[in-house]
Order: structure tokens, then sequence, then C-alpha cells
């Protein structure tokens, strides 16, 4: 494989020689997805779940003996967006293997043939539109149906799952429950950062999908491992990063993978093939960083309204907020009123601008909290 022009990798996964520790996380998913078990995996967001899962469908034990398929459903809104999602992904999950295997899904999918395609080649394209699906439930059964008679076992990784709890209909997991346990050849990892609504859907005794599988939750990547992989990057294109650095920034960003990513693939960029990568280039590059997104967090706090906007930046700038309805955080901060605070709280935390656990408040992207910082 041709190298990449930085190592440092911010969006997808592309190899193993680029993936950082995640040794013992990796053989434990493996084991147990390949031993019968569902998963859960539990994480913050942008700790790398996904990433976690990619590697390990790269891995011989899973690529040579399954039919791997990642949907995530962060977007989706009802069961029927994560039907549409999840056949959407098993169509192109299965595109590599040919024209017979993607038949034999096809023919499965009664409810949805028609919006399934050939061109002269063979290549199939994905047609259907979510108003397509006339029963969710249905073309669910089918998918199901499929996956356990599919002629190698599958691995269904579900990304986000937690949004399921909000969906209108009040039986999906009932639903996805009553098919999962029955699965013989088809096993899942369903992947969420939201903790308290992922720790409720499976440690409930009420719920649907309790004590149905394994749960694992991904922590942070040691820092030595980190700045290991850190200068050894740097060496194979000739560059130096002094450990203090990776120390730095793993402090500053609380050792979450995606930001140390995004700093690290800023600073390679900046420091010349033979120099050194010194603390002193950390301010130019999270500057960088910051003004490659100042359209974006410029947009998005324009379309806010106007009472989340102005408690967005109250916890902000308290940083750990607690007690955000009360008189004095409101008053603090200049704030409307108690009533429209809670009513801002839920808005903010439903978009996921910020974050709730054990009693604090956070803004949840740490680069539009810097961006916020310097600018409000």
């Amino acid at each position: 494989m041709k190298a990449l022009i930085n190592p440092f990798v911010t969006s997808g996964y592309v190899s193993s020689e680029y993936f950082c520790d995640r040794e013992q996380e990796t053989e434990r998913l493996i084991r147990e997805v390949t031993n019968g078990n569902n998963v859960a995996l539990i994480s913050t967001r942008r700790m790398g779940k996904t990433g976690l899962i990619q590697h390990c469908f790269h891995q011989p034990e899973i690529k040579d003996n399954h039919y791997v398929f990642f949907v995530d459903i962060y977007a989706s809104k009802s069961l029927r967006d994560f039907v549409y999602a999840l056949s959407r992904e098993i169509l192109e999950g299965l595109k590599p293997f040919g024209r017979k295997t993607i038949e034999r899904f096809w023919n499965s999918l009664k409810s949805l043939q028609a919006g399934i395609t050939f061109d002269p080649v063979g290549n199939p394209s994905f047609n259907v539109q979510l108003g397509d699906i006339r029963s969710s439930e249905a073309t669910l059964e089918e998918i199901f149906r499929y996956l356990e008679q599919a002629d190698k076992p599958c691995i269904v990784a579900i990304d986000e799952f937690q949004q399921i709890a909000s969906y209108p209909e009040k039986n999906v997991e009932a639903i996805l429950r009553t098919h999962i346990q029955h699965c013989v050849n088809t096993h899942f990892i369903f992947a969420g950062s939201q903790r308290h609504v992922m720790g409720n859907i499976f440690s409930s005794a009420s719920r649907p999908f309790y004590q149905s599988v394994s749960m694992m939750k991904l922590d942070k990547i040691d820092e030595q491992k980190y700045t290991d992989f850190a200068v050894a990057q740097f060496a194979r294109y000739k560059k130096k990063i002094e450990p203090e650095v990776v120390k730095d920034i793993y402090d500053r960003f609380d050792g979450i993978t995606w930001y140390i990513q995004k700093m690290l693939n800023m600073l390679f960029s900046l420091t010349p093939a033979g120099e050194t990568c010194t603390k002193e280039i950390i301010p130019e590059a999270l500057k960088g960083v910051i003004a490659s997104y100042h359209y974006t967090f410029e947009e998005t706090l324009f379309r806010l309204p106007e009472r989340q906007k102005e408690l967005l930046i109250a916890i902000t700038k308290e940083g750990e907020a607690k007690s955000v309805t009360s008189g004095r955080f409101v008053n603090k901060y200049s704030l409307a009123s108690s009533s429209s605070v809670q009513s801002a709280l839920k808005g903010l935390l439903e978009k996921d601008f910020i974050t709730y656990e054990h009693g604090v408040y956070r803004t949840y992207d740490r680069f539009f909290c810097i961006w916020l910082t310097e600018n409000y």
C-alpha cells in the first residue's frame, strides 16, 4: 500500500500501521463476536469506537470468514430510518463479493426488490427511497432472514445504537430483541456514546435487551502508547517529535483520540522533513485547526436559537457548569430566567452541543469550546 502523505488519520480507517494500540480491546472484541456473543461497546464520542470496529473487521479472523456490516444510525429518527440504513449498508457491504451474493440478498428482500437494479456490467444500484419502505417490520424481518441464511457468518455493527431509544415507535427494542435472540449465524456490536442511555438499554431489568450482551467500555489509549506511536510515525517520515508535545496535547484534550489525532495531523504537517516538532509549535497548530472550522462554527452558532446560544456560551465560559438553572448561574451570565435555561438546556442536549455527566454540563466539542472562548 502506498504510504499516506500524513500518517495521522482523522477520518475513516486505513490499515493497522496507522492505528494506535487497542491491542487488548481488539483481541477481546474479536473473541466475543467470533464466539457467539453480542457486545455493547460504550464510550464517549470521538474516543475511537468506529476505528476499533473497523480495525477488528480488517483482521484475518473476521475478514476471511465473515460478512461484516457497519451501519451508523446517528441521524436516524424512526424504525423506518433504521431499516433503510441497514438495508443500504448490507447491499454496500456485499458489493465486493459479486453479483451472485448480492442477488441472494436482493431475492430475500421481496418488499424492496423493485428498488435494487443492476447495470449491464452487473453493478448494483440502491434506488430505494425512504417512502418505499411501506412496512418497516416486514422489511426488517426479511433482512434478518437473509442474515441467518447467508452462506457465511455475519457481524453487524450498529453505531450510535442509543438512537433507538428516541424513536417514536415504542416497541423498537422489543422488535429488535425478538429477532436478535433467534440469530445463530449473525452477531452484533451495539456501539454507543451516550453512556446513561446505553446503560439503561442493556442494564435495566425492565428493558428487552437486559443481560443479552457482553458489556465493553472503551477508555483512553495509554499516554505512553500514544507517545510511542507518534514518535514512530514521525520517524517513518524522517521527522522527530518531542515526547513532551504528545503529553501536552494528550492532557489538553483528556486523552480523547480524535482530538489528539487532529492535533498530531496538524503538527506533522507543520514540521519539515529532518526537523523536530517542539512544544513551541503547538499554539500555531491549534490556531490552524480552529481556523479550519471557523466558518462551520460561525454558521452553527448563527443557526442556534438565541436562548440556546446564550446558554452554550455561558456553559463554555464556566468550563464545568453545575446547577445551571440556579439564580446564581442565571445572574452571573445575564440569562433570561431559570425556566428559559431549562428549555434551552433540553435543546442543547438533544443536539449534542453539551454533555451531562455526574451533575456537570460541558461543551461537547473541544475545538468549538476553544473557538467560543476566543470569540465570546
